[in-house]
């Protein structure tokens, strides 16, 4: 490596696997059989190059499916590139999987003395780090019994107690950081701050896109085996975003390619000669061209709906298009704790219906209510709603809820002349969203204290 500085370099790396439609064909090929290629190949990287430098704490973000995992295998060396070098400068611990490399069999002591003679420590160095090793797994006596019979939280307590406290030059972590409670992945973050201050190199992929942007002095996107563009995290978090937005990365190779999609669907709206007849009419039979907010044209198309989503409701009022919007107007299910965004319901009633009221409720992934309201707690109405009209409702707030995922439902509902509550249209669970945060406190959300500290003599 001709640069002391950098701990990783990866220079024009390519991935590349053979698939095969027969069993028959992968003989031919492995035995050159036929000088006719019998297999197509498949790009899982394509020309990426970046380096990490020494004490660097980088992440790796993208889609399912878009190479971080691919990239890791790389560097420590369970893949080997197709094409491309890949220099390393210093002892690498990594977790790729939870318990890669254990022995189910053997104990978890036995374990942590297999893993640290893989790393290449002898037993004498892993003699001096086994309390520490012991200390931060905390799994009691479980360490004396088969690692088989662990729970996956022990698991993952241990194989981080090992990675942490061998003393690496280099952390490798690829997703585990989402196994563990809350206090456990508190304590590992701690570590990794320690492991900063003096001056270690930290690799670090993950869905966790607070993590990311809490943790990471830099980002590398990836995008179907191609690096996009790397940078402070914010930038290539709002990059992330807007890929999640235009669907599934196909024919996005360039930030430039990122752009030109995104203004290809802004422009992509509506006639102004559009009737609100036939916008009933397109959204309706499911025929609606995808269109920006701002055109009037249908929100929905933008979005991956729960495919298990179940609505309900008489149908008297229907909800036929919705949108969730960041501060800058864009549709997306990632958001900024600390920032406005908006959530919007389209309503046709295909009845006349006195004072409905709109919703909106966000749960817990285990389905605890956190936060919600409606038109009426809010003392917004629109008198008596006539068959054939649409409605927009748009609840606009800031952000305030603790990183993380949670699930939103929509609804229109309203009370009859006797007071009885009726559903006319329900989609419970409709979208996932996430927050993205710097700072979580305590509990679902963010009291946003002001706070000051002041000495006194008494």
């Amino acid at each position: 490596m001709k640069d002391n500085s950098l701990a990783i370099s990866i220079s024009h790396v390519d991935k590349v696997y053979k698939l095969f439609s027969r069993r028959r064909d992968r003989l031919i090929d492995a035995f050159s059989l036929s000088k006719t290629p019998h297999f197509k190949e498949s790009y899982a990287l394509r020309d990426v190059s970046f380096d990490v430098k020494k004490g660097e704490t980088i992440g790796i973000i993208g889609t399912n499916g878009s190479g971080k995992s691919t990239v890791l295998k790389i560097i420590t060396g369970v893949l080997k590139q197709t094409r491309g070098e890949v220099e390393i400068d210093g002892r690498i611990s990594a977790l790729l999987e939870l318990g890669a490399g254990f022995n189910m069999e053997y104990t978890g002591i036995e374990n942590v003395y297999l893993n640290g003679t893989m790393i290449g420590f002898s037993k004498e160095e892993i003699d001096e780090k086994l309390d520490a090793i012991l200390s931060f797994a905390d799994i009691g006596d479980f360490v004396h019994q088969p690692v088989k019979t662990y729970s996956s939280g022990m698991f993952v307590r241990l194989a981080f107690a090992v990675a942490i406290n061998i003393d690496p030059e280099i952390l490798i972590v690829d997703e585990a950081l989402s196994v563990g409670d809350v206090f456990f992945q508190n304590k590992c973050f701690k570590k990794f701050d320690e492991f900063k201050s003096q001056g270690k190199t930290i690799l670090i992929v993950s869905h966790d896109l607070s993590s990311i942007r809490k943790y990471c002095d830099r980002v590398i996107l990836l995008n179907r085996g191609v690096k996009i563009s790397e940078g402070e995290p914010a930038k290539m978090l709002d990059l992330y975003k807007k890929i999640v937005v235009l669907g599934n990365g196909e024919g996005i190779t360039s930030v430039d390619d990122i752009t030109r999609l995104s203004e290809n669907i802004s422009a992509s709206g509506t006639s102004s000669q559009r009737t609100i007849a036939d916008e009933k009419k397109e959204l309706l039979s499911g025929k609606a061209e995808a269109g920006n907010i701002r055109d009037g044209g249908p929100w929905k198309t933008h979005f991956a709906v729960n495919p298990d989503l179940n609505p309900y409701g008489t149908l008297e009022a229907e909800i036929i298009d919705f949108a969730v919007l960041d501060k800058n107007g864009e549709f997306t299910t990632t958001l900024f704790k600390g920032e406005s965004f908006q959530i919007k319901s389209k309503v046709l009633f295909h009845s006349e219906i006195e004072e409905p009221i709109f919703t909106f409720t966000i749960k817990t992934l285990k389905g605890m209510d956190v936060t919600g309201t409606n038109t009426m707690l809010e003392k917004k109405s629109i008198g008596t709603a006539e068959a054939g009209d649409i409605y927009v409702c748009t609840f606009t707030q800031d952000m305030n809820l603790q990183g993380g995922e949670y699930l939103l439902s929509i609804s229109c509902t309203g009370y009859d002349g006797q007071g009885e509550l009726h559903a006319y249209n329900r989609l419970y669970d409709l979208l996932s969203i996430t927050v993205i945060s710097e700072k979580n406190t305590v509990g679902f959300y963010d009291m946003n204290s002001e706070v000051s500290i002041e000495k006194t003599d008494g």
